[in-house]
């Protein structure tokens, strides 16, 4: 009688072998991406050269059966991930938007390239079942794009189009989501890739956003990152990854959607007062920052007022007077859209487990990249 380990082991070895002969090379560079590793750590822990990674990924050649299997250990998947035939949205950094570009190393967009990529897939395994809303976000283009809008024109034109009431934008995450944007809360914590801050991309069939809050998990922050990011997918159809003036215009365009300039100026004065930039703030949900660079703009203050306010304001803060409120204390501004498309799938039979098999992904990716991972801080004693 053959022991069950040893029938677990020939049943490992068939299903790699008919891997091997589906072998997807552009799953492999995803995975490898994915957990952050070079082709020379790769090839390292699998004993061949780096080269030999090359060549798989390059489809040149392909893993042998039990290089496949070693392959899936080492990154984390089941074999059956290496094989051809589920959608594969393939990007490349040149076609995300990447806020803090400059201090975002290579491998670290490639990296994050590779968790929008599965992001989409996972959006998509969704909408096989579940109705999404529409994707409704207007092409406006900038004049650095070759369009003829001014950022403020854009933002003013998708509040009306988005029907946002005069004064504060509330809930703007999850507004965004309602207008089938797909936005997810993805932590770094830990990982080489914390300087990410955010990125976006419109090139995929639905837009995509994703927000870190590990570089600093405060809700006004947070909010002017997001609205920024959909600044990008409104003005700049043509990505021009670290381009100075798009940057500009996505937090022109941010500024206003959530301030605009013909409603917030009767909230401004030419005394910049903390304590009363920091009540407006509260009402408006962004940052007294936010408010000081308004009121320079806005011409309503000089650049050295301007100046020594940010100096009060850093002192504040280096005092703790001034502390950061986390985004999971606003519900309105955490994404809900995957992971409420899953619980309504689940009530029609889909299981964790069965999406996981679809997506030939663990069952702690599904859970993750639904946003059911907690993204309170870790406590770790030292």
């Amino acid at each position: 009688m053959v022991s069950k380990s040893r029938q677990a082991s020939l049943f490992d070895s068939a299903s790699a072998g008919m891997v091997a002969d589906a072998f997807d090379a552009a799953r492999l560079t995803q995975a490898r991406l994915r957990r952050g590793m070079s082709k020379q750590e790769l090839a390292d822990k699998l004993g061949v050269s780096p080269a030999a990674i090359g060549y798989y990924e390059a489809g040149i050649n392909a893993p042998r059966p039990d290089h496949l299997g070693q392959l899936a250990n080492i990154l984390g998947y089941p074999v059956e991930f290496f094989a051809a035939g589920r959608p594969h949205a393939r990007l490349d950094a040149s076609m995300a938007h990447f806020r803090s570009l400059r201090s975002t190393r290579v491998g670290q967009r490639a990296k994050a390239i590779a968790l929008v990529e599965q992001l989409w897939e996972l959006t998509y395994a969704l909408e096989l079942r579940v109705e999404l809303p529409f994707a409704d976000v207007p092409m406006m283009a900038a004049r650095s794009a070759g369009g003829s809008v001014e950022p403020e024109e854009a933002a003013s034109e998708l509040r009306k189009r988005w029907n946002i009431p005069r004064g504060p934008f509330r809930h703007l995450v999850r507004t965004m989501e309602l207008h089938g944007i797909v936005v997810s809360l993805f932590s770094f914590a830990g990982d080489d890739v914390a300087r990410v801050d955010a990125f976006s991309t419109s090139k995929l069939p639905r837009p995509l956003v994703v927000l870190a809050p590990d570089r600093a998990n405060d809700i006004y922050r947070h909010r002017f990152t997001a609205a920024h990011e959909l600044g990008h997918l409104v003005l700049h159809r043509d990505v021009a990854p670290g381009d100075l003036e798009q940057e500009r215009e996505a937090d022109r365009f941010a500024a206003e959607v959530l301030t605009p300039a013909s409603e917030i100026e009767r909230e401004l004065s030419p005394r910049l007062r903390i304590p009363s930039l920091e009540e407006s703030g509260r009402m408006w949900g962004v940052s007294v920052d936010c408010l000081i660079r308004r009121s320079r703009e806005l011409g309503m203050v000089s650049e050295v007022s301007a100046r020594r306010a940010y100096q009060r304001l850093q002192q504040l803060r280096g005092a703790g007077l001034l502390n950061p409120e986390p985004i999971s204390r606003f519900p309105g501004e955490v994404p809900t859209l995957l992971k409420s498309a899953y619980e309504l799938a689940e009530q029609h039979g889909l299981t964790i487990k069965q999406l996981a098999r679809d997506l030939a992904w663990p069952v702690s990716q599904v859970r993750e990249l639904l946003g059911e991972a907690s993204i309170r801080p870790v406590l770790r004693l030292v």
